[in-house]
């Protein structure tokens, strides 16, 4: 069995936290890891080097790794330069995913420049491409990246207005069809029902963060609804 095999079919979870975010804590995120483990999850992604650390001691799965850092002279900040990857390449993450959209990186490396380096300094790691485009994405199977996630989408000038779940996963079936590698369904999948279409139509497997693991984010949800119930309610619906 290899590591693709044994996320093949299963739910990835992503246990991030922000700095301004209230469960920011490495400790926070290995607690939720656990929890995510022991809901069935087979393999976690997370967020700097401290938080795949904490996770990894208590974890067996798989966790796809990065490093979320912005630079002035770029927009990606998604493991975006060889700095990031040497330092994940230390916590023992089985993954490490970076941004592969066509956007300048920092410094002015290129990607295919970038995932060489990689590929001769840690040949053993899996490189997972976080991709925003069908473009995008058959560039990044191209240059040999190990998965191809949709985590981008929406979140590029490039794919604007877009969503991942939209035309009942239209932009996901044509990746699918398009790659060689296996894709990682990933952005925006807010409930089970949508995350098991993306696993019905393809997808190796499934990530899901912030519906899991950002409880502010679930309450804002149901306060908007129930605001949204109380205003008709006064206004006699």
């Amino acid at each position: 069995m290899t590591i693709l095999d044994d996320i093949k079919g299963g739910l990835i979870v992503s246990c991030q936290a922000l700095p301004d975010e209230p469960l920011h804590s490495s400790f926070i995120m290995s607690r939720m890891a656990i929890a995510a483990i022991q809901g069935g999850a087979i393999g976690i992604r997370a967020n700097s080097v401290a938080d795949i650390q904490a996770i990894k001691a208590v974890c067996s799965q798989p966790v796809i790794g990065i490093i979320k850092q912005e630079y002035a002279d770029s927009a990606v900040f998604i493991t975006a330069t060889l700095k990031e990857v040497e330092a994940l390449s230390h916590t023992g993450c089985e993954i490490i995913a970076l941004d592969a959209t066509c956007r300048p990186r920092p410094g002015g490396i290129t990607l295919p420049q970038l995932v060489k380096e990689i590929r001769h300094r840690y040949p053993q790691l899996l490189l997972m491409a976080d991709c925003s485009t069908v473009e995008e994405a058959l560039a990044a199977d191209h240059l040999g990246f190990d998965l191809i996630g949709t985590t981008l989408v929406g979140y590029t000038a490039e794919s604007a207005h877009r969503a991942l779940h939209e035309n009942d996963f239209a932009l996901l079936k044509t990746l699918i069809s398009a790659v060689k590698a296996p894709v990682i369904a990933e952005g925006n999948i807010n409930t089970p029902d949508m995350a098991r279409r993306a696993y019905e139509l393809g997808a190796h497997a499934v990530v899901v963060g912030s519906m899991i693991t950002r409880p502010q984010l679930i309450t804002q949800k149901f306060v908007a609804s129930l605001q949204k119930a109380n205003l008709y309610e006064h206004q006699g619906y």
